[in-house]
């Protein structure tokens, strides 16, 4: 099968929770935080790209880096800067990535100030398969201690007006999906082609 909105083979996610999310200990990882209704909920984001090729493509990208990558739900929030910070703060390299349920993403490090981050990807709409393969490698590589450039993204003026309802409908839900005693969880992700 293929998705018509992206022209790639459609893909399924099939996550797990393995117990509460600790501090890693490797230097050489990214932690991937996503928003409660991420995969759950929600399969695509706010431009219909399926949230397993979302996963596989952050995935994808730190893996080419050679830098370990873990996976965790923030269970009670909503917040971007709060689950890329919290991600983060996980990381052994202190680097973490969070993305929320309609694509908006965010590369943050444990010692910055929570509304501070290394980038935002704030107009969900725009972002595209590659876009996030280059978030994951940029994450990758602030955990090597380099200084990649940044990832490039698009600016569309008229992308707020065209998809604002949208996206705090999109948001609204999300933040009843929070479970606020849910804390943070780590995640086993398998991606596999749909129908496989």
């Amino acid at each position: 099968m293929t998705s018509t909105e992206t022209g790639r083979p459609e893909r399924t996610a099939e996550i797990t929770e393995t117990g509460p999310a600790g501090r890693g200990e490797r230097e050489d990882e990214v932690v991937l935080g996503i928003s409660p209704a991420f995969c759950s909920f929600f399969t695509k984001t706010i431009s219909n790209i399926p949230l397993a090729e979302v996963l596989r493509e952050v995935m994808a990208g730190v893996e080419e880096q050679g830098v370990a990558l873990r996976i965790v739900r923030v269970k009670d929030s909503s917040d971007l800067a709060k689950i890329a910070h919290r991600a983060a703060r996980l990381s052994g390299s202190g680097i973490g990535v969070g993305i929320l349920s309609r694509g908006t993403s965010m590369i943050h490090q444990k010692d910055l100030a929570k509304l501070s981050n290394l980038e935002l990807f704030p107009q969900a709409p725009l972002l595209t398969p590659e876009t996030f393969r280059a978030i994951g490698s940029n994450a990758a590589q602030y955990a090597k201690g380099e200084s990649p450039a940044p990832v490039p993204v698009q600016n569309d003026f008229m992308a707020r007006p065209r998809y604002q309802a949208k996206a705090a409908l999109l948001h609204l839900k999300e933040t009843e999906m929070i479970e606020p005693d849910g804390g943070i969880v780590e995640l086993d992700v398998s991606i596999r082609r749909a129908g496989s």
